[in-house]
């Protein structure tokens, strides 16, 4: 049976509370062929998840709905090894019993994580501009240590790409340390493997139907910023961060993004994904969808994210193509897919971004 994870708003839950409710799933679960595996809760935030084994979303809402009337606000499918990755466990931790109720078993597990995301340069273009031999020590240092200081600073992958990483921590100071002491080792071989860290918090279920789906979007999207240093922190994480947010003890400023501008970088960058087919698609959209002048939007893209609209929309769709020509190996057909209206024009422009031609890159894979 399919596995189901959901959300439950109710302000003021304590850990009690979820506890109690939990219980009296266990006791119908049966009836709607349900396996209630289980929970977290957030005191502080004012949520809970359950995971659980079920038929369908409307089994697990009826159930609960007979069980302590907390409808859950939303349900998404997931998959218990992404669960375990993200948050550590799939079924219940170690707790205590009630003094009141010898059978009542109390734990006290938030599911808010903070999530980074690090990324380098494509493989590929690293061996064109260092050499095969250098590109491939420098990666295999950067992985190397990346995992040693993942696991010094209690981190759990969730996720391993050519490119780099996505980890999930329960604490920002962790996650934050972390990223500094990858930086600190890699020194200037992080600036030649281009290392870029996102970081951004969330709960499991949010808008996405994918688990921690926009967190780990938001934090993908910091890693496009070009300003300010590798490492970018969300205007949440800086807002938990804040008491070391200058760096004091390290001697060193993390580059911190503010609300209105993360709200920028997110409809700037989901625009791109939407409308990355469409040729069409230009400059003058982008203004029409988010209410700017042209001069506006190029002058809010530049201070956000350090390139203008058009720069970003070209490495945008060049990115993608380097993805997509790994599975389909068809030159034209990706020119297409990522809204370029020649070949020929994408291979120029592939070019001159990457150092070699698509046909070059297709043959290195």
């Amino acid at each position: 049976m399919p596995i189901y994870m959901d959300r439950h708003i109710v302000p003021g839950i304590e850990a009690k509370h979820a506890a109690k409710a939990h219980r009296e799933d266990l006791l119908i679960q049966e009836e709607y062929g349900c396996r209630c595996m289980t929970y977290w809760v957030d005191e502080k935030n004012g949520s809970a998840f359950c995971l659980i084994d079920a038929p369908n979303k409307d089994a697990v809402e009826e159930m609960h709905k007979k069980a302590h009337g907390l409808v859950p606000h939303e349900i998404v499918q997931v998959n218990s090894n992404v669960v375990e990755a993200f948050l550590g466990r799939i079924n219940d931790p170690e707790g205590f019993y009630d003094v009141d109720d010898p059978n009542l078993k109390i734990f006290n597990d938030p599911a808010f994580r903070i999530i980074l995301v690090s990324r380098t340069l494509n493989p590929i273009s690293l061996q064109q501009q260092l050499g095969k031999e250098k590109a491939k020590r420098l990666t295999s240092l950067y992985r190397e240590i990346y995992r040693e200081e993942q696991q010094r600073f209690e981190g759990r992958e969730v996720e391993s790409e050519e490119q780099g990483f996505i980890t999930s921590f329960v604490s920002v100071n962790q996650a934050v340390d972390c990223a500094r002491a990858v930086k600190k080792r890699l020194h200037v071989a992080g600036e030649l493997i281009q290392l870029k860290i996102g970081m951004h918090a969330g709960m499991p279920v949010d808008k996405s139907d994918v688990l921690f789906g926009d967190t780990v979007k938001m934090a993908k999207y910091l890693c496009n910023i070009k300003r300010g240093g590798p490492m970018v922190l969300s205007s949440l994480v800086a807002e938990i961060y804040k008491s070391d947010i200058n760096g004091n003890s390290q001697g060193e400023k993390v580059k911190t993004i503010k609300v209105e501008d993360e709200n920028f970088l997110l409809d700037m960058m989901d625009l791109l994904h939407e409308n990355i087919k469409n040729p069409n698609w230009g400059i003058s959209d982008f203004c029409q969808k988010m209410a700017m002048s042209k001069s506006k939007l190029y002058r809010k893209c530049t201070q956000v994210i350090g390139m203008s609209p058009n720069e970003l929309f070209r490495e945008h769709r060049l990115l993608k193509s380097l993805n997509l020509l790994k599975t389909e190996r068809n030159i034209m057909q990706t020119s297409y897919d990522v809204g370029f209206t020649s070949p020929s024009y994408f291979t120029k422009c592939f070019q001159e971004r990457f150092g070699m031609t698509p046909l070059s890159y297709v043959k290195e894979l």
